[in-house]
Order: C-alpha cells, then sequence, then structure tokens
C-alpha cells in the first residue's frame, strides 16, 4: 500500500493534526488516517510502501505521536502505522468494553481493512502491549514478531494484586466518578505530575511540545474516562490472558523494560512464550523519549532490519 492508495474518511476529531500541521518533514513522509468500526473512529499514521507493516502501539497518556521520532528511521523495506488506541488520543466514538481482547478487536479490523492481514511485525509499549498480547495470541497468523516495553502481562506467573501496589494512579484509576471529577479541566497539572513520577521523578521526560500535544488529545472527551476503564479492566484481562497463554506463542518476543522489572516482566511473557528474550534499559518508564536511539537499535536488531 502507497499514500496514495489510501482512502480515509473526514475525522470526527477537530485537532487531530495540530502537531502536524505546520512540520513539512511529516507532510512529506506520513499521513493522518480515520477509519470507522461499529461505533469508534479510528485514528493512525502511516508511511512508506515497503512490503512489511511495522505496526506501533503507544501506551497511556500518551498517543500515536510518541512515536513519531523514530518513525521515519523505521521505514526502509515497511509500511510504518502509527495507531491511536481505541478512545485515546484522536480515536473517537464509544467502547462497548476496555478488556484487552475487545479492544485489539479493532485494531486486528483495523489492519484487515488496511489490507495488512499478515507478515506484520508489531511493537507496543505500556497499555498497547495488553493490547498487543491479546493480538498476538488471538490472531496468531497476522503478526511475525512482537516487541514490547515496560508492561506487566498478568495471567501466569504475574498476578494483577502484585502489580496494583506498583504505583499510585492503578487505584486512582479505579475511583470512580472521583478520579474524573478531580481531573477535569486539570489535565496538564495530572499529566505533567504523572510523567515526572513514572520517570523517577525530577525532569520533566519529554519536551515541552510533546507534553503540549498529549495535554490536547487526553483533554478530548472521553480520553481520561477510558484510560481509566483500560485499568479497571484488568481483572478480566488476567482470566483472558491466563485461557490465551495455554498455547505457547512461536513468534520471536523481546521485552525491553526497566532494570528493576525486567526480570518479572520477562517471566510474565515467558508464561506466553517460553522463548522470549530481554533487555534493560537505563530508564525511566517513558522509554520512546528518554532513549529513543535505543528502543530504536532494539527494534532494528529484533527485527532484523
Amino acid at each position: 500500500m502507497t499514500l496514495s492508495d489510501l482512502t480515509t474518511e473526514a475525522p470526527l476529531s477537530t485537532g487531530y493534526d495540530t502537531a502536524t500541521r505546520d512540520d513539512p518533514a511529516f507532510q512529506d513522509t506520513f499521513r493522518h488516517g480515520f477509519t470507522t468500526i461499529d461505533d469508534l473512529q479510528m485514528h493512525y499514521v502511516v508511511g512508506g510502501d515497503g512490503p512489511t507493516p511495522i505496526v506501533l502501539l503507544h501506551g497511556f497518556t500518551e498517543t500515536w505521536y510518541g512515536w513519531l521520532p523514530i518513525m521515519t528511521d523505521l521505514l526502509p523495506g515497511h509500511t510504518v502505522i502509527a495507531i491511536d488506541l481505541p478512545g485515546l488520543g484522536d480515536s473517537t466514538g464509544s467502547l462497548p468494553s476496555h478488556d484487552k481482547v475487545t479492544l485489539a478487536g479493532y485494531v486486528h479490523r483495523l489492519l484487515d481493512l488496511l489490507g495488512f492481514t499478515s507478515g506484520v511485525q508489531l511493537v507496543s509499549h505500556d497499555a498497547g502491549s495488553g493490547i498487543a498480547f491479546a493480538l498476538v495470541t488471538q490472531w496468531r497468523d497476522q503478526f511475525t514478531g512482537w516487541l514490547m516495553m515496560d508492561f506487566p502481562i498478568v495471567g501466569g506467573s504475574l498476578r494483577y494484586d502484585q502489580v496494583r501496589p506498583l504505583s499510585f494512579h492503578f487505584a486512582f484509576h479505579e475511583q470512580e466518578p472521583l478520579f474524573e471529577d478531580l481531573v477535569a479541566g486539570r489535565e496538564r497539572l495530572y499529566l505533567d505530575y504523572f510523567y515526572r513520577v513514572q520517570a523517577g521523578g525530577g525532569e520533566l521526560p519529554m519536551t515541552p511540545g510533546v507534553l503540549e500535544e498529549y495535554v490536547r488529545a487526553y483533554a478530548r472527551p472521553a480520553a481520561l474516562h477510558n484510560g481509566s476503564r483500560y485499568y479497571q479492566a484488568w481483572p478480566q484481562d488476567e482470566v483472558d490472558n491466563r485461557l490465551a497463554m495455554a498455547l505457547p506463542l512461536a513468534i520471536p518476543v523481546h521485552v525491553l523494560a526497566q532494570a528493576p522489572l525486567l526480570d518479572s516482566f520477562l517471566q510474565a511473557v515467558r508464561d506466553a512464550a517460553p522463548q522470549a528474550t530481554g533487555a534493560a534499559l537505563d530508564t525511566g518508564h517513558w522509554m520512546l523519549h528518554e532513549a529513543p536511539e535505543a528502543v530504536l537499535t532494539a527494534i532494528k536488531e529484533h527485527f532484523g532490519y
């Protein structure tokens, strides 16, 4: 598929191109796309026309935009597709559930509609990895490899009740309607704090321009509402993941994690992919922002660029 082949709908999000409309390098290489699946209009960015699709799934309080610094370097031989997760970023509409099998179904169907029914290389961070796990276990013929970053796959050796105490935000997002009532209109305050805490405290781990784009996206109607429900669905995800682990994954899987978390996160993935490999990065949680070159190198090595 080339950019000229891509047909797209009129966007429901009027601000989707706020960060890219005045970026000539982006305009020359990438294009925004919109496709409605059931009651949700999915937003994605696509570039290149190489024979191998590589799909990028962001984490919670990020959007597709976090991948932009490395997307051009991923183009040789590839078509690069960065997707706003269902209900987040500039994906717009209603969802019947926030369990990751349901959310993965939207990504799977989007890729099918775009013509990427097989041979897909998958890269994910944080909550995007919960969706990615459902993708590679539910639609095994669609994917040829997976690299995931800093996310605990529960259901085997790792349980949600072990993960929940790792950070304040797991419990905070369960408090409804308190979470949304407290954060509404204060998205910048919350996100700025959250980014700093998850980076280890201290400096903001991304540029002010990236922060502005994330604030815009998460101040959109329902974005933080959906994000909080991603967390509330973890008990169901644990049940679904346990069932999926009964059939081992055969594709190559590689895990990047913060050093203190690597052993437990890697073992959790090996419950599903016994041959999975892993490496620690000397970063906080926001690896794409804190060490983009290291992430890019790991992706290229894993997929044999």
